[in-house]
Parts: C-alpha cells; structure tokens; sequence
C-alpha cells in the first residue's frame, strides 16, 4: 500500500471541502464511540432498571477521567505526528509513534491498578445510592481492568488523525460497537448477567477493536510510518520529554472536565436515585451531540497543525473559521432536536416515568451550554494544532473546576434551585473556555509563538 493512503497533505487545497470530507469519518466514528457506552445503558435500562441504570452512569464517569488521561497525552502524540508531516520530517515519525505507544499502554496499566485498589473510596467519594452501589462495583471492576485496551484504541486513532486518516479510526470502533451491541443483548438481556453482563460486552468488545487495530497497522507498516520493531518501541529521550511537557497540560485539560463531572454527580445523588438515572442519561444524551460535534475539531486540529508547521498560519485561520461554520449548523440542528424529541431519547434508555417526568428540567437546562460548545470546536482545534497546551490547561481549569462546580453549587445549594440549577450550572460552564478561547484567536497571538517542529 502507498504511503499516501494513510497520510494527507493539508497544506494546499481547497479547505472547506477538505475540512467536510476529512470531519464526517470523526463525526461517525464518535458518535459509535458514545453509542458504544450507550448501548450499555438502554439495554441495562430495560432490563435491570432504574437503579442499574444510575451504576452504569456513574461507573462510567469514573472510568472516563482516567480515559480522558491517557487521550490527553495521546493528543500530544497527535499534533507532534501532524507537525512532523507538515514539516516534513516523516523519518521521526517512527520514534514519535514508538515512545506514544509505550508511554500509553503504560498509563492504561497502571489506570486499571488504580480502579482496582481504590474502588471502595472513589465509590464513596462519588456517593452513588445504594440502590446503585453492588452493581457499580461489579462494572467498575470489570471495566476498569480492561482500560488499557480503552487507552490503546484511543492511541492509535490518535496517531491515524494526526497522519490525515480518518477512515480507519471509524473501522475500528464500529468493529467494537457491533461486537458490545451483540454480547449487551446475550450477556444482559438472554443470559441475565445484568450490570455485569454490559461490563463484560464493553470490555471485550474494546480489546478486540484495539487487538484488530494492532493487527491491521502491523500488516500496513510501511504505509502506516511504524515497523513495529521491539527495539522502536523503547521511549526516546527526546519525545519522552516533549510528549509529557505537552501532553501533561492536555491530560490535566482533559482531566478536569471528568473531575468536575465527579463532584457535580455526588451533588445530584444526594437528590435520589431517579435525578442520579435522568442526570447519567441526560449526560450520554448530550455527549452524543456533543461527540458527533466534536469530530469537526478532530479534523480541524491536524488541519492547524500541518499549516502552522508548514508556516501557512492564512489557512489555520480559514480552518477555524470554517470550523465554526459546519458546527453552528450541526449545533442549530442538535438543539431542534432537543426540544422536538427530548423525551422520547430519553425514553430509550428508561422505562421508568419518573425518569421521562425530571428530562424535561433537564433539557431546559442543558440547552444554554449549545452555542459555547460551536465556539469551542474551532478555537480548541486551533489551541490544540499549535501545541499552546498551557492555555489550554488554564481555560480547562476555569471551566471544570472553577466554574462547572462552582456554577452547580450556587445554582444547585446557594440559590436552591435543585435539580435544575445543577444542571444550569453544568451547562453554563463551557463559556469560561469559549469565550477566552474566541479572544485569543480574534487577538492574532497565536501567531508569534514557536513552531513545535522545529524541535522535532
């Protein structure tokens, strides 16, 4: 297989159509992704209940702040893979991928270590009602023993994006969708496992997804830009340092949005089992729209990345400003649907009317978080491409610790305004990047900062 099939060159071309072709596979292969952890809830909704439905939720949550980790630092990978292609030093792509693909699998390790001995006090940190608790231990354990595949995929979709290949990504988490779907109904649904039979689906179904990625780059090599030689995958030095120094910020970056998810839960479990189950639904609702949305940053980040190494800072302003334009139409349309169907999504996953009764606060709520998430898809593309991790860490501190929690206190306990004001709070948090994010973008700082290739 030629080279190119797995690379692509946004350095010339015509950029809104090479944004709209390179964004939909990322938009597809995200919107499986979220389905993927979906599944488990609708299915695990019908069957098992309420109370299942919260020990997913809040399972879920936990495990996703340490995927959120591991995805920070494989972003870092990511723009290092890009501005080494925009710059033209496809020769260090091999050390690059190799010392990403120790440093991953490490964190995926020794996230599952983590999961496994600390269990009993996140648990009790997260408060989740003891309705909830057994069958949320049985997931988390299941789980949580298995992130190391959760991290690998994402490594190695990470890597295919910042190379200009968004197909395969979509391959592989559909691989893993159809097998989770398939063992949810056996396992859950026919053979009765309940929480612990959606555990064992999700958990098979992504390390057969990230096993078959392995098998399949091994077998494109060449075109991939890896060898996979044992002695490739020892940690350089030099991007040992340069993908922790950036990658750090963007785990922290990543990190803190899932924490801050963590303390605004604990909040609403004190409120009961039902604002539990219809705020973890609500959740996965909004992160479907959200992740389909997000495949536009996706595709712009590689997009700024190749420019700017490439010394074309013109067309990262056109990506961005495209960027915008496909997300504010995407978010238009996501917002129609809120309010025309929001109760019958919300009866996907639940049966249960109390659950369809509370949605509707919900979605009252969530809806002023929409037009801040359509700003953030270009200025974080942009952020990102350019390695300004630092930024990106104190713009993530200001939404997720800051304001998400803070906002859902005064909301939620402060002004007393319950379920809803959590939710509000949840949702208004995101301006404290966009807003911050759309200024530095407007200012023209970006452009005076040093290119990352030239230390590559």
């Amino acid at each position: 297989m030629n080279e190119k099939k797995l690379t692509k060159d946004f350095t010339n071309g015509n950029i809104p159509k090479q944004l709209l072709w390179f964004m939909l596979p990322f938009m597809a292969a995200n919107a499986l992704q979220v389905l993927y952890s979906a599944i488990d809830m609708i299915i695990v909704g019908h069957y098992v209940g309420t109370p299942g439905l919260s020990a997913v939720s809040q399972s879920s949550l936990i495990l996703n702040f340490a995927t959120m980790i591991c995805l920070g630092f494989s972003n870092a990978g990511q723009v290092l893979v890009s501005q080494a292609l925009g710059a033209g030093k496809r020769q260090e792509i091999n050390d690059i991928i190799g010392t990403l693909f120790s440093i991953i699998l490490a964190m995926g390790i020794l996230f599952s270590g983590v999961a496994l001995i600390f269990k009993v006090p996140i648990m009790q940190v997260m408060k989740i009602p003891a309705e909830s608790y057994d069958m949320a231990s049985d997931y988390l354990i299941i789980c949580g023993a298995g992130l190391v595949f959760t991290a690998g995929y994402n490594m190695v979709a990470a890597v295919l994006r910042g190379m200009g290949d968004s197909k395969r990504p979509f391959l592989f988490i559909g691989l893993a969708s159809v097998i989770n779907l398939v063992l949810d109904i056996l396992f859950t649904g026919i053979l009765g496992w309940g929480v612990a039979g959606a555990a064992w689906a999700t958990i098979i179904g992504q390390a057969v997804s990230f096993l078959f990625s392995l098998w399949y780059l091994y077998r494109r090599r060449e075109a991939f830009g890896f060898d996979f030689k044992p002695k490739s995958f020892l940690p350089q030095k030099k991007y040992t340092k340069m993908i922790l120094s950036l990658g750090t910020p963007m785990a922290i970056q990543s990190g803190c949005i899932n924490l801050s998810m963590l303390f605004v839960n604990s909040m609403i479990n004190e409120v009961g089992v039902v604002a539990s189950a219809t705020f973890g639904v609500g959740v996965k609702i909004d992160d479907i729209f959200n992740k389909i949305a997000q495949g536009i940053q996706y595709a712009a980040m590689p997009m700024v990345s190749q420019n700017i190494a490439a010394g074309e800072n013109n067309r990262c302003k056109q990506v961005v400003r495209w960027s915008w334009l496909y997300a504010s139409v995407l978010t238009v349309l996501c917002m129609v649907l809120y309010l025309i169907c929001g109760e019958q999504l919300f009866m996907l996953f639940s049966d249960d009317p109390l659950v369809h009764e509370m949605s509707d606060t919900f979605i009252a709520a969530i809806l002023w978080m929409f037009p801040a998430f359509a700003i953030m898809r270009g200025t974080h593309a942009l952020i990102q491409g350019i390695g300004n991790a630092k930024l990106g860490l104190v713009l993530s501190l200001l939404d997720g610790v800051i304001l998400r929690i803070g906002l859902s206190w005064l909301f939620g306990l402060a002004l007393d305004f319950g379920f809803y004001g959590f939710v509000l709070g949840y949702g208004l948090a995101p301006y404290g990047c966009a807003i911050p994010g759309l200024i530095y973008f407007l200012s023209g700082k970006w452009n005076q900062r040093k290119v990352l290739a030239e230390d590559i």
